[in-house]
């Protein structure tokens, strides 16, 4: 089993000071971490990735500077489930759809799971076969209403997402 840390719109430090305690013990038990773009700073971004002990998969998003390499869309297999990760920029109008179809022309496989940042609200839901989810803002930054993020586990091809908050 693989216990996956799922976050997003972490905003340290032009929203938010600092990753709240309780997602950094979430990000060191994860056997992998998934971010969602916008870390905003590449303090922000070496911070996670420390803590994701070199098994992070990440993605840019629109606040993101250039000091951070990373690819505006990101593919990773775990157990037998595919997931493409994307931010999602844009309006929040249409978001979900641009969010799966970004999914499904990446991914090798005909139901991938796509992560999306971006609009800071939780999202667990189906677009046309593609589950698509968004774990809102680790650190809560505005406008998310408080901090969020998922906790997946992927067991011989079948994932589970729990959300935590604090």
């Amino acid at each position: 089993m693989q216990r996956i840390a799922i976050i997003a719109d972490t905003h340290v430090p032009s929203r938010e000071r600092d990753v709240p305690d309780w997602v950094v013990a979430e990000l060191r038990a994860a056997d992998r971490t998934i971010h969602a773009g916008d870390f905003d700073s590449r303090q922000a971004y070496d911070r996670i990735d420390a803590l994701a002990n070199g098994a992070l998969t990440a993605v840019r998003g629109n606040t993101d500077p250039p000091t951070i390499d990373v690819p505006h869309t990101a593919t990773l297999e775990v157990g037998g489930v595919t997931f493409v990760v994307t931010h999602g920029t844009g309006t929040p109008t249409g978001w979900h759809e641009r969010v799966a179809e970004t999914a499904r022309s990446e991914a090798s496989v005909d139901e991938p799971v796509a992560v999306g940042g971006h609009i800071h609200d939780v999202v667990d839901t189906t677009v046309k076969g593609v589950r698509v989810l968004n774990p809102g803002s680790a650190t809560g930054a505005a406008p998310a209403d408080r901090a969020t993020m998922y906790v997946a586990t992927v067991d011989d091809g079948t994932l589970t997402v729990e959300l935590r908050t604090e």
